[in-house]
């Protein structure tokens, strides 16, 4: 957890630390950033720090049993939200505040973490509003969201909001080739998205191990200016493609594959005009497909394009 903080989100890691050593502890937090960045950990990270037996440089040990609680989220001062189904529910904030305002808990702070913070409906945002205007006792809330957007501007003003950066792709690569993924899927992977967790998600997903072959075989057709890259098509890009997203993953896997080209060929001091053209032919696609434009015909398009240099 903290090797991943260190490494990943130094500046906001040194940060939490700065403000834990000179007691500047916020009652509210708003994490923001995609998912996969750190959020979470930098919350079991801040509770643990906050409940440790055995701080050591500034560091919760990891290791006592407050911290071993905490990790298995078992304390019974540090409560984790997540979603029920599609979004955080009004039940959830009400159970939340009844536990909280019970007696018996331990001595020392109470937490709620709460995940995906911005999928609360309406209800639940203007509770948890309530609750954060008017906390029992000593209490921290951390809210992780992804787009700040959606959180009510109410709730953004009465939280501490930290920026969590997106993932470096050279780090997101050695994270994925370190979780056992091969370099060549872990490239492709880190070119779909900058979340490590998203990442792993997709190398994992059926549809995905099976295109991504499928895809490889027709930019070989187009690099290679073979007429069979159109009938291909047809053939088996439109078999893969059944849904919106599907056909906009593929665009952005064969434009990774036509980027790889062109990186290739500046690396041996080749011309990549050629290459350069490739790419925004397949970025115009893009642009197409997202307005609307059938997917077969912006595919067969982007074909004749490369093949016969429109």
């Amino acid at each position: 957890m903290q090797d991943f903080l260190t490494t990943n989100q130094a500046h906001v890691f040194s940060l939490m630390k700065k403000n834990i050593k000179h007691g500047r502890i916020a009652h509210a937090y708003l994490f923001e950033g995609d998912k996969g960045t750190g959020k979470h950990e930098l919350s079991l990270w801040l509770a643990q720090r906050l409940f440790c037996q055995q701080v050591r440089e500034e560091e919760p040990c990891g290791n006592c049993v407050q911290c071993k609680r905490i990790e298995m989220e078992e304390h019974p001062n540090v409560r984790v939200i997540q979603p029920e189904g599609q979004s955080i529910k009004v039940d959830q904030i009400r159970q939340l505040q009844s536990e909280f305002s019970r007696k018996g808990f331990e001595k020392g702070m109470q937490i709620f973490i709460i995940q995906q913070a911005d999928t609360m409906n309406v209800s639940a945002a203007n509770s948890l509003l309530k609750f954060l205007e008017e906390p029992e006792g000593e209490m921290l809330a951390i809210l992780e969201v992804e787009s700040l957007g959606k959180m009510l501007p109410t709730i953004q003003s009465r939280c501490q909001i930290i920026h969590f950066n997106p993932l470096n792709k050279q780090q997101l690569v050695k994270q994925l080739q370190d979780n056992g993924i091969n370099e060549k899927s872990a490239n492709l992977l880190a070119s779909l998205t900058n979340s490590y967790h998203k990442a792993v998600e997709i190398s994992e997903d059926e549809w995905f191990n099976g295109a991504k072959d499928v895809i490889e075989q027709w930019f070989l057709y187009l690099k290679k200016k073979d007429s069979q890259a159109f009938i291909y098509v047809q053939k088996a890009i439109m078999t893969i493609a059944k849904e919106k997203q599907q056909q906009q993953d593929i665009l952005a896997i064969l434009l990774f594959y036509f980027q790889n080209e062109r990186n290739q060929m500046l690396q041996h001091q080749v011309s990549g005009v050629a290459a350069n053209r490739e790419v925004e032919i397949i970025l115009q696609g893009q642009q197409k497909l997202a307005a609307n434009v059938p997917f077969q015909g912006v595919a067969e398009q982007l074909s004749l394009r490369i093949l016969f240099k429109e």
